[in-house]
């Protein structure tokens, strides 16, 4: 017999959502995670409320501060949306991390120290880590290790100076804004989230190499408000963009960002996330349906991002914030597609 019902391989906050679903659902539950204490990692900290509604339907809360909508900022100008319906929040990643992980080890879902370097499928199902079980769900990562063991990574055929990755540092200064601050440089965006009432995170987006200080300098709106704070470690991220050949091999679900990421830029990743863990959970003996449920709930980020990454690695990136100032109508609606 197998050692658990579902083995999750990941223990970030996709994962042990996905641990929390298994569990509400009468199912046993080992999380493999190599990590111990709370884990961070370089990400914009912004839950949208779609994701923030997911949490709270597990009955997660986690502390922070209320984000009521997006602003896009420029040296040219700014267009805000505020969102139509429901509020998201700012939370550090550690603080969503504890949040998550005391909700499943409250459920009853074990985890154990270690990594999946071993991943086989067996008779009766999956062995990675030394577990074996009857399903076992891939959440860890970007950099996937049962995605490329399994033989399910797909070529990145993006050209390398298309690849972008991600940086993020706290600053200990008072949010000054309710709102999700997205600043356009030449080169990069930061994400300004408010995540404590002393405490923002400001995550940088763009090309391999990008320097935090050049990005400021290239923004004094941004630059003044953050004059003398002091400032966290930087953490980074990426490539960001990867690519799965499909979701599915056998007893194996890919999920989060180890099935398949697109891009940072509109702060979707947690709710595609949490949206692919229940999906997972619901289609365990059904591969095809898992499949339908991915492609459901990742096709307006999919389509939204991957358009406008296209267009922010144009020679058109600096007409993006005049243009949602003139079409105010059309940024709303995008704001709103990406918030559910």
């Amino acid at each position: 017999m197998p050692d658990t019902d579902v083995l999750v391989v990941g223990g970030g906050p996709v994962g042990l959502a996905a641990a929390i679903e298994a569990r509400l659902r009468g199912l046993d539950v080992v999380v493999l995670e190599p990590r111990t204490g709370s884990v961070d990692k370089a990400c914009g900290e912004g839950l949208m409320p779609g994701a923030l509604s997911l949490l709270q339907g597990w009955d997660v809360d986690p502390q922070g501060h209320a984000i009521v909508g997006i602003s896009y900022r420029s040296p040219a100008g700014h267009v805000d949306h505020r969102f139509r319906h429901g509020t998201g929040r700012g939370v550090r990643r550690t603080t969503l991390h504890d949040a998550l992980r005391a909700r499943a080890a409250d459920l009853g879902a074990v985890t154990v120290v270690a990594r999946a370097d071993d991943v086989r499928t067996t008779p009766g199902g999956v062995v990675a880590g030394g577990v074996s079980a009857r399903y076992l769900l891939a959440c860890d990562g970007l950099h996937s290790t049962v995605r490329r063991r399994l033989g399910l990574e797909a070529t990145d055929d993006a050209r390398p100076g298309r690849r972008r990755y991600g940086l993020r540092r706290h600053y200990a200064v008072a949010p000054w804004s309710d709102l999700v601050e997205v600043h356009w440089a030449p080169l990069a965006e930061a994400y300004v989230t408010p995540v404590a009432p002393d405490l923002v995170g400001v995550a940088l987006l763009g090309p391999r190499g990008i320097d935090p200080a050049d990005v400021l300098a290239s923004l004094p709106e941004l630059a003044a408000r953050l004059e003398g704070a002091p400032a966290g470690p930087l953490r980074g991220a990426g490539p960001l963009r990867r690519r799965s050949t499909r979701r599915t091999s056998g007893p194996v679900r890919l999920v989060g960002d180890a099935s398949g990421y697109v891009d940072a830029l509109t702060g979707e990743g947690l709710r595609v996330g949490f949206a692919q863990a229940r999906a997972a959970v619901a289609t365990l003996d059904d591969p095809a349906a898992y499949e339908r449920a991915w492609w459901a709930a990742t096709r307006d980020y999919r389509a939204l991002t991957s358009g406008l990454v296209a267009w922010a690695s144009s020679p058109l990136r600096g007409a993006l914030v005049p243009t949602a100032r003139r079409l105010p109508g059309v940024f709303g609606a995008v704001v709103e597609r990406l918030a559910r």
